[in-house]
């Protein structure tokens, strides 16, 4: 009896460790869908289980333990994944370990709380972001200035933010749209909320929410910007202090020094750059290469690529997280601010991709205090040239786009926070 019993219990042993299994979701040439496989992992999250990120292992995928739930979501959002035995997972987690390889395991924890920098009337073509994260079902907070400035910011881990002018000129679309209703109401919203605040110029509100920003950076929180947003934040609060805007966008003229007054000190990212004095140049300074890309350096839709770094994954988790892709070479878009000249930028600053040959960087990386940000160039990396009032992108014709897969990259990486500070 007592050997029937045994038996009975070793046979329950083996067969339980017969169907202990994980999840293998591959992010390589295999993945149907990119994107949503990101919202996937996030969703795994919110279930308060682990999810292993499998750097510069088949394209950067995710590992987590088997459950139906977990599959039959993966089905319904249309993911490709494979369940492998636990000897097969400890069998990859061993191998990406191997000090001869390239590889590295970090283990997402806790899922971040996600905000938005966007105005309430956005419209449909306005935002890269917003689109990635519903596309991949990743929840977010819409917030804005008033929000920022009476304190709500702290509550977040992630700001994005939105295709945004923090110089105060209206993203200096005077010239082209200032008889548009769009562009009317755009002003006049933003003049109300200045009042309502206690700022006599929107300017002056720009730059205090992007100071709040900053100091929400310094505590450690992690901020991710595009386009005109990337530039226009750290000309801000270079030039605290100074009138920069003509009298068109605060109604009195712009200080006519204003380029021996820049501190290029208070900048993330940016130095010795000059501002652009003409009001109705679609340019704010010369850190942006819109002008310079095409006439000094041939850039044409053909040939716009930039080329991501690699890194080491077990000594550089962070720029590695931000870089996986199943692609190393990614296709060019242009943006308001469509990517930043070299020359321009801090020696400080980790270039994560570039286009050597026209001396610009696209993707960049740095700390400020206990947080980090990241900047990416362009407005939309599925529309080559985006134009205002074009439709908005329909990610469902894209579910593979390299260039989305970097956006999401920065969603993801701070679930990795406690990793990230023991490297």
């Amino acid at each position: 009896m007592k050997k029937t019993i045994l038996y009975l219990f070793s046979f329950l042993l083996s067969t339980q460790a017969l169907f202990a299994s994980q999840v293998l979701i591959p992010m390589d040439a295999e993945q149907k869908n990119h994107l949503k496989a990101y919202g996937i992992a996030y969703w795994v999250l919110k279930h308060d289980i682990e999810v292993y990120w499998l750097l510069n292992y088949r394209g950067g995928s995710f590992m987590f333990q088997n459950n139906k739930t977990f599959t039959d979501e993966l089905t319904i959002r249309g993911v490709s994944y494979e369940v492998i035995a636990d000897a097969k997972s400890n069998a990859i987690l061993s191998e990406i370990a191997n000090p001869e390889v390239n590889m590295d395991a970090v283990k997402l924890e806790k899922p971040p709380k996600m905000a938005v920098y966007s105005p309430k009337t956005k419209q449909p073509w306005d935002d890269a972001v917003t689109l990635v994260l519903s596309y991949a079902e990743i929840p977010y907070d819409i917030i804005y200035d008033e929000e920022i400035i009476n304190g709500k910011l702290p509550e977040y881990d992630w700001l994005h933010l939105h295709h945004e002018d923090f110089t105060g000129q209206y993203g200096k679309f005077y010239a082209g749209y200032k008889g548009t209703a769009w562009y009317q109401a755009d002003v006049k919203e933003n003049e109300a909320m200045a009042t309502k605040l206690g700022f006599t110029k929107v300017s002056m509100l720009k730059l205090a929410v992007a100071q709040k920003i900053r100091d929400f950076c310094s505590g450690g929180g992690f901020l991710f910007a595009m386009c005109s947003a990337t530039d226009t934040y750290d000309i801000a609060l270079a030039a605290a202090g100074t009138d920069i805007c003509e009298t068109m966008f605060d109604h009195d003229g712009a200080d006519p020094a204003i380029n021996k007054k820049i501190d290029y000190n208070k900048c993330f990212a940016f130095e010795n750059f000059t501002l652009s004095t003409n009001p109705y140049e679609y340019e704010f300074s010369t850190i942006d290469t819109y002008n310079s890309r095409a006439q000094k350096y041939g850039v044409t839709k053909q040939n716009d690529y930039f080329s991501l770094f690699e890194f080491s994954a077990k000594w550089d988790p962070v720029p590695t997280m931000l870089c996986q892709n199943h692609e190393q070479l990614i296709k060019g878009f242009w943006g308001q601010t469509v990517a930043f000249d070299k020359a321009y930028i801090k020696k400080n600053v980790l270039l994560l991709g570039e286009n050597k040959a026209a001396n610009e960087a696209r993707y960049i990386h740095g700390e400020y205090g206990k947080g980090t940000w990241t900047f990416y160039g362009g407005h939309d990396p599925e529309d080559y040239q985006h134009r205002v009032e074009d439709p908005p992108t329909d990610l469902n014709l894209h579910p593979n786009s390299a260039g989305y897969r970097l956006i999401l990259n920065n969603v993801l990486f701070p679930a990795a926070k406690k990793k990230k500070q023991k490297t």
